[in-house]
C-alpha cells in the first residue's frame, strides 16, 4: 500500500496537473478490492471523524479568516452536521450493504430470486464551493467512503484558507490512491474534468454545472448537481409573526445570507406585512445589535468580486433597514427591501447576500402563479397555520424541499434526501441517500431450479397468452 509520506510527495511532484496518473492510481487500489469490505470503510469513517474533532479548531479558524464567521456558528453549520451524519452512517451501513431481495414475478420469473445489489462507481470527483467550504466537500465526500469509491476532491480556492486546512487533512493521513484532495482554480478543475471520472458531484452556481454537465457527457459520467436558485419564503395572514421573523431573520442573515438555502425573497399577505417588518427589524437588531459591524456573530463576504455585485442588486426598490457596507472590510448590513417589482435585477438571480426584497400578496393563488412563473428553487418555506394553505403550495409548486414553519432546517435531518430539481440541482444525497447517490444498484435475478413453465417459448399462440395473462395476474 501507498503511504500518506508518498502520497503527499506524489502530489507535490504533480506540477504540469498531470492528473491522469493520480487517477490511474487510484483506478489500480479500487481494482484491488480493499475499498469493499464494510470494515474497511467503517475505518476510515471514523478516522475521518476523528481527524475533524482533532483539527477542530483550525478547520474553524480557516473559517473565520475565509468569512468571519464565529466558532460557534462553523461548529454548528458544517462541523457537527458532518460528525453526526458520519456517526448515522457507520450505524447503518452493515444494513445498507446487504444485497435486497426483491419481489419476483410469477410465473415469468419462478423459481427464482430477485435481488438489488450496491456496487461502488469506482473513482469519483467532488468539486466544493466555498459558502460552506468544509462541509460541502466532507459530506459528499463520506457519501463515496461509505459506498466503497476512491476520491479525488477540489476546494474551493476562494475560501483559500479552508482549502488549505482540507488539503493538509487529507494529504497527510489517506494515500492519494484512495483520497487525494487538489488544490487550483477554474482551470485546474478543467483540467480535473478532462478526465474519465466514474462520478463527478459538485456544489456550486448553475452556469459552472451547465459546464461541468457538459464535461462529463463527454465521458457519460454520471453526475450529481446541487445548486441554488431563488428559493421563496411565503408569510400568510395565518402565520405566528414572532416565530416567522426569527426563523427568518436566522436563516436569510446566517452567514451574511451566503447560503444556497437561504430565503432569496420574502412574499407575505399585506395585512401582516408592516407588523412582519417590524418584528424582522427588531429581531435583527437583537441578534447583531445595533451596528451589525461590530458584531462578533455577522460573517462577511466572501471577495470584493461579490461585494461589488451584492451592493449593485441595492439599487432597486426602496431600502427600509439596514443597506450599510464597507468594502473595506466586505461588510454589508443585514437589508430589507421594499417596493420590489418582479423585472428588477435582484429578482433575475440568487442574490447569495444579506438583502432581502419583499414582496405582498392578497391570497394563496397569486402567491403560486408568481413562483410558478420562476425557475423551480432549492427550497420553499412557507409559515401557515392553514392546512389548505399548506397542502395548496406543496401540492402545486415544484421545488427541491422545504419547511413549514421554519427554515434551512431539512438540510439537517440525514434520514431526509437533499437536492434540487431542474436548474435548480439534479440528484440527492445525505445519509442513506448518499450511499445509495455514490453506489450503482445492480439487479441481479438467479434461477433457483432449472424448471420452467414453457409459455414464454415460441411459437407462440394466443392460448399461450391466455394462460400467461391468468398466471401473472396471480
Amino acid at each position: 500500500m501507498i503511504t500518506t509520506k508518498d502520497s503527499v510527495r506524489r502530489l507535490k511532484s504533480m506540477t504540469d496537473h498531470n492528473f491522469n496518473m493520480l487517477l490511474e492510481s487510484q483506478r489500480n487500489y479500487f481494482a484491488s478490492g480493499v475499498t469493499l469490505p464494510a470494515s474497511f470503510r467503517i475505518g476510515q469513517l471514523k478516522k475521518l471523524k476523528s481527524l475533524i474533532e482533532k483539527n477542530e479548531s483550525d478547520i474553524t479558524h480557516a473559517m473565520k479568516m475565509d468569512l468571519n464567521r464565529s466558532r460557534t456558528e462553523s461548529v454548528i453549520s458544517e462541523i457537527l452536521l458532518v460528525t453526526e451524519e458520519i456517526d448515522f452512517i457507520i450505524k447503518n451501513l452493515h444494513r445498507w450493504i446487504r444485497p435486497k431481495r426483491v419481489h419476483s414475478i410469477f410465473p415469468l420469473c419462478w423459481p427464482g430470486r430477485s435481488v438489488v445489489r450496491y456496487e461502488p462507481y469506482g473513482s469519483v470527483l467532488i468539486l466544493g464551493p466555498w459558502n460552506y467550504p468544509f462541509m460541502l466537500i466532507m459530506s459528499p465526500l463520506i457519501g463515496a467512503i461509505c459506498a466503497g469509491n476512491c476520491a479525488i476532491v477540489k476546494p474551493s480556492e476562494i475560501a483559500v484558507h479552508t482549502q488549505e486546512v482540507i488539503c493538509r487533512l487529507i494529504s497527510e493521513n489517506f494515500p492519494s490512491d484512495y483520497i487525494a484532495a487538489v488544490k487550483g482554480d477554474h482551470l485546474v478543475a478543467q483540467k480535473l474534468l478532462e478526465e474519465k471520472f466514474d462520478y463527478v458531484f459538485f456544489t456550486g452556481g448553475t452556469q459552472v454545472a451547465k459546464i461541468i454537465m457538459q464535461a462529463a457527457a463527454a465521458h457519460l459520467t454520471p453526475v450529481t448537481l446541487e445548486l441554488g436558485g431563488k428559493s421563496p419564503c411565503i408569510v400568510d395572514e395565518t402565520a405566528n409573526i414572532d416565530f416567522a421573523a426569527r426563523r427568518i431573520t436566522r436563516s436569510k442573515f446566517l452567514n451574511a445570507g451566503q447560503v444556497c438555502l437561504a430565503p432569496d425573497f420574502l412574499m407575505v399577505h399585506q395585512s401582516r406585512k408592516d407588523e412582519l417588518i417590524g418584528k424582522l427589524i427588531s429581531t435583527i437588531r437583537r441578534f447583531y445589535g445595533d451596528d451589525p459591524l461590530q458584531s462578533q456573530d455577522y460573517c462577511r463576504i466572501i471577495n470584493q468580486k461579490h461585494f461589488d455585485r451584492i451592493s449593485a442588486l441595492m439599487r432597486a426598490g426602496r431600502i427600509i433597514f439596514g443597506g450599510s457596507t464597507r468594502r473595506s472590510d466586505l461588510y454589508i448590513s443585514p437589508t430589507l427591501m421594499d417596493q420590489i417589482s418582479w423585472d428588477a435585477p435582484v429578482m433575475q438571480e440568487e442574490i447569495f447576500g444579506p438583502l432581502l426584497p419583499i414582496i405582498t400578496f392578497q391570497n394563496t393563488q397569486e402567491v403560486i402563479q408568481a413562483i410558478k412563473a420562476q425557475p423551480k428553487p432549492l427550497a420553499l418555506y412557507l409559515f401557515t397555520n392553514n392546512p389548505e394553505t399548506e397542502h395548496e403550495i406543496l401540492t402545486r409548486l415544484s421545488f427541491g424541499g422545504g419547511c413549514i414553519n421554519d427554515c434551512v432546517m431539512h438540510i439537517t435531518n440525514y434520514h431526509l434526501p437533499f437536492g434540487g430539481v431542474g436548474p435548480s440541482g439534479l440528484g440527492f444525497y445525505h445519509g442513506q441517500y448518499s450511499f445509495k447517490t455514490f453506489s450503482h444498484s445492480k439487479s441481479i435475478f438467479k434461477k433457483t431450479l432449472p424448471i420452467d413453465v414453457g409459455l414464454e417459448y415460441p411459437p407462440y399462440s394466443d392460448h399461450k397468452l391466455k394462460w400467461l395473462r391468468r398466471l401473472i395476474k396471480l
